[in-house]
Parts: structure tokens; sequence; C-alpha cells
């Protein structure tokens, strides 16, 4: 195959997302090739004795590396300018694999309570199973990450903005601790997206993604990736890849290699038009209170204009009243979908719209306390609701719908 990998230094990010990690067979197609394939033939029995031991560089089977999921490797970890990328079979797979292949029993990981569901379940429920200490703080105190990171600590786990109720964490005073600390910093960067904030450039060791958002954005596959040095990707990461299967379909590598040539112009409305719901709610007697990062109103606000260049398109608010007539006041606001996925396109291009707490959400698997702390970030019994904006037309559905009463759509 004949390659081009360009990097952030000889052409832009939004031309990244569409020339970097080409690769063309002898037929000379136009769009990236599909290898369905699990496996490789070889000319001799030397020669797949040396690619198995690793004498000879190339391809041997598709759990370890494939043609498409490489392309799709290289053009995410050009765009988000790390020195590599693997690719993992949901975005979970990424979170976990860049957990536990760098923890021992003994270690010692430290993380924000404001995180997603399965990411507290990772940390806060198995991780201890095998001797892994852990320590929650809150995510926004400068003063507790000073003092959960003056000990030895191996991974600093992170969100920013967190899911669902969008706090943001100081990344370069954060790394700062934690390299002090003996450790490795690893931000979930999926809100945010490689479009609005670079955690490798503010002292981030590794960014995972659940690729099954933004990057595909449209709903049709899952994917995850971690991004980091070459060393950490190699030699930490790739073994645990290898040995234990968090594999990607190539067929979904292509999907996700199609979602990035759009990221930035997806994301870019999905924020706009968050913007726009953020402030409008504000103006509501239904609601509350309103968390969007872009709001000068957000307690993070200064902070997160100096480490994004966009502030995403999700927002979190809490409805006026008890837990039933909160539920009640979102669902009269129409124009939307239940669903539990943040940074698709929504069919027939409609918002969406997330419970969190009570309605039911795969992050809920962390239990029922954890669901409570993250009511609690917002505050008042209703709880935190979470908005996901898509790319509709600026004249959003929602806004329309509250103010002509309208019931919503029904599915």
């Amino acid at each position: 195959m004949t390659k081009s990998t360009p990097t952030r230094r000889q052409l832009r990010p939004r031309t990244l997302q569409v020339r970097a990690g080409l690769a063309r067979t002898g037929f000379s197609e136009t769009a990236e090739p599909i290898f369905m394939n699990s496996g490789y033939v070889y000319e001799s029995a030397e020669e797949a004795e040396e690619s198995f031991d690793g004498t000879r560089d190339r391809m041997v089977y598709s759990r370890f590396k494939n043609p498409t999921v490489a392309l799709f490797e290289e053009r995410l970890a050009a765009l988000e300018g790390a020195e590599a990328c693997r690719a993992t079979a949901s975005g979970m797979a990424a979170v976990h694999a860049a957990l536990v292949c760098q923890l021992k029993a003994g270690d010692r990981v430290v993380a924000p309570r404001a995180l997603f569901g399965s990411c507290t379940w990772i940390i806060g429920d198995l991780l201890p199973r095998f001797g892994i200490g852990v320590e929650f703080i809150d995510g926004t105190s400068a003063d507790q990450w000073e003092r959960a990171l003056s000990k030895s600590t191996q991974v600093v786990f992170l969100e920013t903005p967190s899911n669902p109720t969008l706090e943001i964490v100081d990344l370069s005073l954060v790394a700062e601790l934690t390299h002090r600390a003996g450790g490795r910093l690893v931000v979930d960067n999926v809100f945010a997206t490689p479009v609005f904030q670079a955690p490798l450039t503010q002292g981030a060791d590794v960014v995972v993604y659940s690729a099954t958002k933004h990057i595909d954005g449209q709903g049709r596959c899952l994917g995850g990736a971690v991004l980091g040095s070459n060393e950490f990707c190699n030699d930490v990461l790739g073994p645990y890849l290898r040995h234990t299967g968090p594999a990607l379909s190539p067929f979904n590598a292509w999907v996700l290699l199609k979602g990035l040539e759009t990221l930035d112009l997806r994301v870019e409305r999905h924020a706009a038009n968050a913007a726009r719901i953020a402030r409008f709610l504000e103006t509501r007697p239904e609601v509350a209170r309103v968390l969007y990062p872009g709001l000068e109103s957000h307690p993070q606000h200064e902070l997160a204009k100096r480490q994004m260049t966009g502030f995403g398109g999700v927002v979190a608010f809490e409805p006026e009243g008890r837990q039933g007539s909160g539920l009640h006041a979102a669902e009269r606001a129409g124009g939307h979908r239940h669903l539990q996925q943040p940074g698709r396109r929504q069919e027939p291009g409609l918002p969406s719209l997330d419970h969190h707490p009570p309605a039911p959400h795969p992050g809920g698997e962390a239990g029922p306390g954890h669901r409570r702390r993250l009511g609690a970030a917002v505050g008042g019994p209703g709880g935190c609701r979470r908005s996901d904006r898509g790319p509709e037309h600026r004249a959003c559905g929602l806004i329309r719908a509250y103010r002509s009463g309208h019931r919503p759509i029904r599915v």
C-alpha cells in the first residue's frame, strides 16, 4: 500500500481530518479500503516465524493490527498531535485498557468524583479488587488536588468537561501535580473532542475517546481510542491490547474514518446550538440552574476559556421543583428524542434530551450512590438533566416548542 501521513506541523487540523492516515492499494481507489481479513499469508515458514517474533515488521493478525484500523489510528493521532494511537472496540474498552495496562497491586489512582458512571465503576469498584488504592476528590478544588497528589500516585484519571455535570478541571495544574507525584495523567476528552481541547499540549500523558460519540457522530458504530507517546502505546499499552483483545472491527474503523472527515463541521454546529439553548434555558422559570462552560455563570467559565477553544455540544440543567414536575417540564419541551448517546446526529435531525438521574442510562451501572452524587452536583431535588445538541438549524426545535407549547413527538 502507498501511504501518506502528514502531521499537525505540516497541515491544519481541518485538513488532517481528511488527508492524514491515507493509504491506497495498487488499485488506486479514491476511498480507504476495508480489510475484513482476520489473518495474513506468508511466503515461507521462516517469514511467518520472523513476523510473529517481531524480527520482521509486518501485520500478522487483525487482533494485533489491521490495515484499515491503522489508517484510523494514524489519522486520529495526527489530529490529536499524538505520537501514537491505539483503537479499541468501544470507549469503555479504551478507558479500561489505558488504566489497567499500567497498574499493579499497591499502586494508587486519584480521580474526581464527577465521572461517567462506568468510569467510576472501573476505578472505584474494579481496581480495588486487585489491590489498587483509589481516592476520589472534588476535581474543581486545587487544594484537594494538592493534598491528594502530595503522596506517590501512579495514575490520575479525569474528564473535562465531565459527564454529565460539565465540571472543568485545570489540566495544566493537575498535570504538574501528577508528574510531581510520579504518575501519568489520563484525560477522557470525549466531550471536548480534539476540535476544542488538546490535553497533550497542556501536560496530559494519555488521552482517551469514545469514538462512538462525536467521531462517528451518526449513531452507526462503537469504537474507542487511546493516544499518547510511542513509548506508552507500544511498550505499556501494546502488550495489554495484544493479549486481551479489545480490537476494533475494521468496518467500524472505516466508518470512524469517514466520521473524522466532518468532525469539526459537526461539533462546531453542536456547540453553537448548545450555546443558544443554554442562554435560552437561563431565561426560563421552569429551570433552576443551567451549566454550560460557555456561559459566564458557569463556575469554571474563565478556566474553560483558557484551556478550550470551544465549549462543546452538551448542556446540563436543573429543573425547578421536585423530580416529577422536572421531568414533566423537560418533556414539554418537545422536538427531541430521549437518547443516551451524545455527539450523534439525531433521527430525523432532531436533538436529544438525556436525564441524569433518574431515567435509565448506561452510566447508571455505577449504582444509586453515583447517581445521587451527580444530582447533587447541580443541587436540588430535581437532579441534573443533560441536553445534547445536534447539528440542527439554529432555530432549535426545543426553543420553538417551549415558546409555542407544542407537545413532544413520542417515539
